[in-house]
Formats: C-alpha cells, sequence, structure tokens
C-alpha cells in the first residue's frame, strides 16, 4: 500500500459477544463473532472515514486468523502487515454485557498473544518511516519480544509526522504498576501525539488530573495531549490551546470500542489538519455513537453519522 496513510501496531482478536444482555457470564447461552482489538478497531475506524488504513500484528494457524485477516479486506483495511506466529492462538476475548457502560472482559492470550511477538523481521520499515500516522498502544510494549521490537519501531520513526500513543493500559497485562509506567514512560519521547483517561495518564505521568498530566505529556516534547474524562468530556491541549469537550449524550449499548472509535476519528482529524478543538469534538461524538451500539469493529461510526451527531 504505497499511499497507506495510518498504520497501527498492535492487538487483533476476535471478540465473543453474548447474545443475552445484563446477565452474568455464566448465565450466557449463545455469542456472536465480531472483529476485535484496540489496533485493528482504530485501522476500521479510519477506513470507514475514508483514510486507506492497515493493521501490523499476527494471528495464529488457525480459523480465527483466517477470520482476522477475511473480515479486514471487509472492511476496507490492509492485511498485508498480518504475519503468523506458527505455535500460538488467535486470541479470544470473551465480553460480559453487565454492566453496559463498563463491560468485563475475559482474554485468552496465553501463554502469550501473537501480536506480542512480532520481531524485527516483521515490521515493513519503509511504511513505518513515510506513512502520515503511524498508531502504537501501551499493550505493545508490555512483553518481549514485541515490547523491544515496538521500541524500534519507534527509533525508526523518530516522531515523523503524526505519532501516535495509545496509552491502552490494561492491569492484567502487566506484573505491576510500576513496570507499566516505567515501559509506557519510555515511549513519551518518542512520540508526538498521546491519548488515554484518567488512570492511564496517572500510570503515565503520576497524576490523574486531566490539565497537570496534558502540562507533564507536553513538557516531554508531546505536541498534543489528549485525555478522554468520561462524564466531564474530553481535554485535548497543545502548546498554544486548550479546550475540554463536553460528552455527547446516548443510551449506552456498549462501552467497549467507543475509545476506538475515538481513535479513529481523531487519526483522521489530525490527518486533516483541524484545529484541536475540531478534533476533539468530532472524535468524541465517534466514539459516543460506538458506545450506542453492539460490538466493535463493526460499530465503527462513517463521517455523515458523526456529523449528524455534533449537529444535534
Amino acid at each position: 500500500m504505497t499511499d497507506l496513510e495510518v498504520l497501527t501496531v498492535g492487538r487483533v482478536g476476535v471478540d465473543l459477544y453474548p447474545q443475552q444482555s445484563g446477565v452474568p457470564l455464566a448465565e450466557v447461552t449463545s455469542f456472536a463473532k465480531f472483529l476485535g482489538g484496540t489496533a485493528t478497531n482504530v485501522a476500521v475506524a479510519a477506513a470507514r472515514l475514508g483514510r486507506r488504513s492497515a493493521v501490523l500484528t499476527k494471528v495464529g494457524p488457525d480459523g480465527f486468523g483466517d477470520f482476522v485477516r477475511k473480515a479486514l479486506r471487509e472492511f476496507g483495511v490492509g492485511a498485508e502487515f498480518v504475519s503468523t506466529a506458527p505455535d500460538l492462538a488467535t486470541p479470544v476475548v470473551f465480553c460480559e454485557l453487565n454492566p453496559p457502560a463498563d463491560p468485563p472482559l475475559l482474554f485468552y492470550r496465553a501463554p502469550i498473544a501473537p501480536d506480542l511477538t512480532l520481531t524485527a523481521d516483521e515490521i515493513p520499515w519503509a511504511a513505518v518511516e513515510s506513512v502520515p500516522l503511524l498508531w502504537v498502544t501501551g499493550t505493545g510494549v508490555s512483553a518481549e519480544p514485541g515490547r523491544g521490537t515496538q521500541r524500534a519501531v519507534l527509533e525508526r520513526r523518530a516522531r515523523r509526522g503524526h505519532t501516535v500513543l495509545d496509552l491502552d493500559y490494561r492491569p492484567m497485562f502487566w506484573p505491576d504498576m510500576d513496570t507499566a509506567r516505567a515501559e509506557i514512560g519510555w515511549m513519551l519521547d518518542h512520540v508526538n501525539v498521546v491519548v488515554g483517561n484518567r488512570t492511564e495518564v496517572q500510570v503515565a505521568v503520576g497524576t490523574a488530573d486531566p490539565d497537570e498530566a496534558a502540562d507533564r505529556l507536553l513538557a516531554r516534547g508531546v505536541r498534543v495531549a489528549v485525555v478522554k474524562r468520561g462524564a466531564e468530556g474530553v481535554l485535548i491541549a497543545t502548546d498554544a490551546e486548550r479546550w475540554t469537550v463536553p460528552p455527547c449524550p446516548v443510551d449506552v449499548v456498549c462501552g467497549l470500542g467507543a475509545g476506538d472509535g475515538f481513535g479513529g476519528a481523531l487519526a483522521h482529524g489530525l490527518l486533516s489538519g483541524w484545529d484541536a478543538h475540531r478534533i476533539a469534538a468530532y472524535a468524541n461524538a465517534a466514539g459516543a455513537l460506538v458506545a450506542s451500539r453492539l460490538a466493535c469493529a463493526d460499530a465503527m461510526p462513517t463521517n455523515a453519522e458523526i456529523e449528524e451527531l455534533l449537529c444535534i
């Protein structure tokens, strides 16, 4: 993809959603299968908004891996950088829609997820250096050899274009918070856009206060800092300006994937050259739309849907 605009690096998997909402996982009798994984969902969200995107990841040599590649192509996302880990299984995630706003997740990624076994010889170095927007995640440095590979990617990238870090802190992927803080903190000096919620910025820079966290991120050389504040909206900050965008009221069906819809819209806004306020408002609306729907990748909104919500 010589005209690639967005390359995301990291998690991919198969999400299994209960077809019975509001009941414990033990009482669910059937599930529906969807494409998932943070980096993957962001690539899908960007593609839904007209961006030429691809995901750099790995799957297992199984039917779920075949499903991932097929689903990516159907969503218009490049799958040419999806390699195979011969001795590992494609990750599966079970979701319990109880409560719907913040549903618990059960990850099957043992002994290690294929996406955390990316090695240097599986990296499309020309794309890493030249793609207008590169998206990496905190989860990507939670284990070796993926940690060293993602570090090499960021060093080669050298903060070119839009180099975005989704903090993506999930405690179950880390031995302890101190390790997460050290590894995620290293990446702050190699990216120019950072996005995360209050818990994630506390892990990254030691404070959950949105303005203080933004100040600390900007002091590390980050150009755009985004702190998601839940029901209080979104803070977006640059050296020149700072805005807090209020939330978009929706009836929440499933909170999963809302952050990834936000991410894809953020990528679209950055590539469009919009000002910080417009980017935050647009991405906030995208995330709200995803929260009002079931599933992640399948729920990503179109530009027309986002603009319609912004006009309400």
